[in-house]
């Protein structure tokens, strides 16, 4: 872990100073079979083009809220990190009507429509793929993004005690889950306060440079989202995260383990 990092942005760039071959984020869908593998340069690629058109094409700014209405996934990981290099705050599963622009997955378009700002649709499909035509009221991410820039520098710099991420408080910093006594309310990140957290649970996970953590854990939750992104990312790890795990056999499972090195899991089994 580098200590200097302050931002999730700045854990990305010690990646890729790192090692930029290594894998970072291998996605599973067990309800399509599809797998895709994406190298610490090949996020970090798909992260500058991502901050890019929300930086010049949403033209946000620095403290306006993305609405992000996305399953675990590769590209929401891809969403995450853009949002932390431009300043904005990833509002995960968070009101569209509250939001300055909204990133919409195919089972949430209709309720994404409540934002009155940019809208931008993920078909969520393999390889990335386009929408056949782009859904009423949005445009479509796979055609808005292969045209931005493969570098990406803020027009500002972001500075590590503004908010970054909001997530449900019911799991924010808990190491044991608990039951709620009340409806949760979303908790309010800054990029220091993420990268402390992932820190934490990177040991409290085990996790060190090289370690492979197995994700089958839903994202609305800081637990979720810091087992299948950020603990791995801030312990100079990968992570295998897997949609739908659910459907898989044992046998399956530990096949997976095996082929894909796994060393630490965090899912629901």
């Amino acid at each position: 872990m580098n200590a200097s990092d302050r931002t999730p942005a700045d854990l990305l760039r010690s990646a890729l100073a790192a090692d930029p071959a290594r894998p970072l984020v291998t996605y599973y869908d067990d309800a399509t079979g599809e797998r895709v593998e994406l190298s610490v340069a090949t996020f970090a690629n798909w992260v500058a083009k991502t901050a890019n058109l929300i930086q010049d094409g949403l033209s946000a700014e620095p403290g306006e809220r993305v609405a992000l209405l996305l399953p675990a996934h590769w590209q929401t990981a891809v969403w995450l990190l853009a949002c932390a290099s431009t300043g904005v705050v990833a509002d995960l599963g968070g009101d569209p009507a509250g939001a300055d622009h909204v990133v919409a997955g195919p089972d949430r378009l209709e309720e994404g429509l409540a934002c009155t700002g940019g809208r931008l649709a993920l078909s969520l499909a393999p390889l990335g793929r386009r929408f056949p035509a782009p859904p009423a009221g949005y445009d479509d991410y796979a055609v808005e993004v292969p045209s931005q820039g493969d570098r990406f520098a803020p027009y500002v710099p972001v500075a590590a005690d503004a908010p970054a991420l909001a997530v449900p408080e019911s799991a924010a910093g808990r190491t044991e889950p608990t039951e709620p006594t009340e409806p949760a309310e979303p908790a309010e990140l800054t990029g220091a306060e993420l990268v402390e957290r992932a820190r934490s649970d990177a040991r409290r996970r085990g996790l060190e440079p090289g370690s492979r953590l197995l994700s089958g854990l839903a994202w609305d939750s800081w637990e979720g989202v810091s087992a299948g992104l950020y603990a791995p990312l801030a312990a100079g790890g990968s992570v295998v995260l897997c949609r739908h795990l659910d459907r898989l056999t044992p046998e399956a499972l530990a096949a997976r383990i095996e082929s894909e090195r796994v060393t630490h899991r965090a899912d629901a089994s």
